[in-house]
């Protein structure tokens, strides 16, 4: 294996590890914008609430990774119950204008919130040893780190994609949204179906952003910063469509990740190029719902 031919499947690699963290921050929203359809543009900033809640659980209450991030996820997740019973319920019924201002405001007050708590510096979740080095395959260098993350989040998108498909909740998540007056006609409690639906999407992009914090650094203004990604990830995939943004991310992720070393003149905007080119070619995503 030549040097070029190593080094073009080791960006690859890279490329597949930053699109599944991709996927993992992204597909929340996928969830609450394309079944819940709710305009969320404040789902980056629980990236963040997650990341920095695994980041304090580790440094001040001593705990490890791997207890650390779920309980990062599990605190979300209650946050993001609170706020969907106290203030997204408001919106459901109102405008994608409205719920675009709404949550737009809400991102600049989360913002504002942790810039005071955490300061302004860059960080990132401490490793612990067993997903630090490289496996060393001939002449590749795979990251285990990168791996996890791969592993992860396809345990993440099956476990998803089995839950919307193949149960009842995810049944009558599809009914509260088709027909939410029948729905409740039928014995569904709309409102307890459409909190935990809302709690699942805030914990998965709590995941994405503990797990992800190598890629994307911790940061007060990640909720702002990093909102354009998850929205092309949702748009090029198909709003609603898991699988879409499986494969948006991943497409996007080797896009990005080859770009800034083949074309380092263009840095971050070749994604925005292909993210043009692709819904040229594919107005309604990869995937669109039927």
């Amino acid at each position: 294996m030549n040097t070029s031919f190593a080094t073009l499947l080791s960006l690859v690699i890279d490329g597949v590890a930053y699109g599944m963290m991709l996927f993992l921050i992204s597909v929340g929203l996928t969830i609450t914008l394309g079944v819940m359809r709710v305009v969320n543009l404040a789902h980056s900033a629980f990236a963040m609430i997650g990341g920095y809640l695994a980041l304090w659980s580790m440094q001040h209450a001593g705990l490890g990774f791997f207890v650390a991030v779920p309980i990062a996820v599990i605190g979300t997740m209650l946050i993001g119950a609170l706020l969907e019973r106290t203030l997204y319920r408001w919106v459901y019924a109102t405008s994608g204008l409205g719920q675009m201002l709404m949550t737009i405001g809400l991102a600049f007050v989360i913002t504002a919130l942790f810039k005071n708590l955490g300061g302004t510096q860059l960080q990132s979740v401490p490793m612990p040893p067993s997903l630090q080095g490289n496996w060393n395959v001939g002449p590749l260098s795979l990251s285990v780190y990168r791996a996890f993350l791969v592993g992860a989040s396809a345990a993440v998108g099956l476990s998803l994609w089995l839950g919307l498909e193949r149960t009842s909740f995810g049944a009558k998540l599809r009914a509260s949204v088709d027909n939410p007056r029948i729905a409740r006609c039928v014995g569904i409690d709309v409102p307890l179906v459409f909190s935990v639906t809302f709690a699942i999407g805030c914990g998965l992009a709590a995941l994405g952003g503990a797990l992800g914090s190598q890629f994307l650094p911790i940061e007060p203004y990640y909720g702002l910063k990093y909102l354009v990604h998850v929205l092309i990830v949702v748009a090029v995939g198909g709003l609603g469509s898991l699988r879409g943004s499986l494969y948006a991310g991943l497409l996007l992720g080797v896009i990005d990740t080859l770009g800034r070393y083949y074309v380092p003149a263009l840095g971050a905007f070749v994604i925005y190029l292909a993210v043009l080119a692709i819904l040229l070619i594919r107005p309604h995503g990869l995937v669109p719902r039927s």
